[in-house]
């Protein structure tokens, strides 16, 4: 039986995709679950693993190619059969691989290519070419010997010692890289930003995580982190403000009644938001498990497509970097982001009388098209009283 390859929608309302690179060639035997083909989004480029095991054959699109979604791209067969000349959607024994079905894993693209033979994941192939190790040379100690990033830099420690790798003076950025660099710039561009910052004294919720999080860490084996701690209250407190939750479109303005909160995580290449759905009704046990499992997807380059699509809202907290205060861009169509500082000490007025208390500057963008700095101004508000009383709504 033959299977369909077909140009997968990988984000909501896409028309096409722009195909980067096979990772096979025509007449190439392909596993199930291998890499086969590089699909680049507005956010990320997604690999693309094979859906059946057989012969790869009748490509019909080279790199470079903008293709509808849904297209018949290639087909899988099996030895000595030959691909149909019918569409998918009439061959009857052709069988189409659905895109919701299929796996994709966020790489940065034109880093090296892995010989046929071997598995390597996207970080470990960044590495490998970076520190200038042939992965050929590799036995990988991964599932099903998965060559991984441990794995190169093992190998890199005897290059390193006896080899001088020199460096070019113009770094290239991968495929990541340049995409944020478009999306950075369009949005700074194109989208009417304002600022607003409000600092906030931190002891309660310093004190609410040290309350819960034994008995969380106990319960569930998971951390609880102050951004934890924030996407909750924020989620929470957006109900209430929908304007911040709210997406700008040539149609208009939509709002949304739910609250799929952005985080924004640093891989090498960059910064990706991965998505918490429904993070208005999630408890901070279930936050903190999707955190840190979408964390260690997106800093191994195996980012799905739903770990990063349909965010409302986003939070960028630098606050471990031990950064004061910052502004972030905001990430269109949402309206706004909120830009999270470190918690320290600092010296306030008490009563009239100084003391030393933590504070944490938080800095929300808006877009102006969306929302005033009056509503932006009441959402730092009651999130300011929210932060002085988080067992109110997190109790």
């Amino acid at each position: 039986m033959a299977f369909s390859v077909v140009m997968p929608a990988l984000e909501m309302a896409q028309e096409t995709g722009k195909l980067i690179a096979w990772r096979k060639k025509e007449g190439d035997r392909v596993s199930k679950g291998e890499p086969l083909l590089e699909i680049e989004t507005d956010k990320a480029v997604m690999e693309v693993e094979a859906p059946a095991d057989g012969i790869l054959a009748g490509i019909t699109a080279s790199a470079g190619a903008e293709i509808p979604v849904g297209r018949t791209i290639a087909w899988i067969v099996a030895p000595g059969e030959n691909p149909p000349a019918e569409d998918a959607t009439s061959a009857p024994s052709a069988r189409a691989v659905s895109p919701a079905k299929a796996e994709f894993h966020v790489v940065a693209a034109g880093d090296g290519v892995a010989p046929q033979s071997a598995r390597i994941s996207p970080k470990a192939r960044r590495l490998a070419k970076e520190l200038g190790v042939e992965i050929s040379t590799l036995r990988g100690s991964g599932p099903g010997g998965e060559i991984l990033a441990s794995d190169v830099q093992a190998a890199a420690t005897p290059v390193a010692s006896g080899t001088k790798i020199e460096r070019s003076e113009i770094e290239v950025p991968t495929t990541l890289g340049r995409l944020m660099a478009e999306r950075t710039t369009q949005s700074w561009t194109t989208v009417p930003h304002f600022f607003v910052t409000r600092e906030v004294e931190a002891s309660a919720l310093n004190e609410f995580r040290d309350k819960l999080a034994p008995e969380i860490e106990l319960s569930h084996k998971i951390r609880i982190t102050h951004t934890d701690l924030l996407v909750a209250l924020v989620a929470r407190l957006l109900l209430g403000h929908p304007r911040l939750n709210a997406s700008w479109s040539a149609e208009g303005i939509r709002l949304h009644d739910h609250v799929n909160m952005g985080v924004a995580i640093a891989v090498n290449d960059g910064v990706v938001a991965a998505v918490i759905p429904n993070a208005q009704a999630a408890g901070l046990a279930e936050i903190a498990t999707q955190r840190r499992d979408v964390a260690e997807r997106a800093r191994e380059g195996r980012l799905r497509p739903t770990d990063i699509a349909g965010a409302t809202f986003t939070i960028s907290n630098l606050g471990m970097y031990h950064v004061d205060q910052f502004s972030a861009i905001i990430i269109p169509p949402q309206a706004a982001i909120l830009a999270v500082g470190s918690i320290a000490d600092r010296v306030v007025a008490v009563e009239g009388k100084p003391a030393v208390r933590p504070m944490i500057t938080l800095t929300l963008s808006c877009d102006h098209r969306v929302a005033d700095g009056a509503r932006a101004a009441q959402f730092l508000n009651h999130l300011a009283e929210a932060l002085r009383e988080p067992g109110k709504l997190l109790g």
